[in-house]
């Protein structure tokens, strides 16, 4: 624990972490929720990310923050839902490109929520397509496609 002379605190040893995608996943299943993967590390406080999951090291509340950025969405998609799945439940958007005139090239999902953890719970970000065809796309774009999270108390 460090405080500042103008009274700021902080935690070096707080667990955190923000990671990006160095491939993309390309041709999403259709009816399969899809693991986002995420293989590039800007830090990981803990060392409590790997293959793609994040595990609680302490019970607590964590910010959880998801941007994907999703290329060639197909509109004849029932629906699209994007989530970050904890151990205690999914935190889920809802998308229906079907009302669109044609497939978007792009599109970015984002997601933030406070999520309650136990210690070893994890949190992990899933794609699932209902219908269509599988030609969704999820981009290595770093200032795109990211996952972050840090406990807050």
């Amino acid at each position: 624990l460090s405080v500042s002379s103008a009274g700021a605190v902080t935690k070096p040893l707080q667990p955190a972490f923000h990671v990006t995608k160095n491939a993309a996943q390309n041709n999403i299943p259709v009816s399969t929720e899809t693991l986002v993967t995420f293989q590039t590390e800007t830090y990981d406080v803990g060392s409590n990310f790997a293959s793609s999951i994040f595990t609680a090291p302490v019970t607590g509340k964590y910010v959880f923050t998801a941007n994907v950025r999703i290329d060639n969405i197909d509109t004849a998609s029932v629906h699209d839902d994007f989530q970050i799945l904890t151990s205690n439940r999914g935190y889920k958007s809802i998308f229906d490109f079907g009302v669109l005139a044609s497939d978007p090239v792009f599109w970015t999902y984002q997601m933030s929520v406070v999520a309650d953890m136990d210690a070893d719970d994890t949190a992990k970000c899933t794609f699932f397509q209902t219908g269509g065809t599988a030609q969704a796309d999820i981009i290595n774009d770093a200032g795109r496609t990211f996952f972050s999270g840090i406990l807050i108390g």
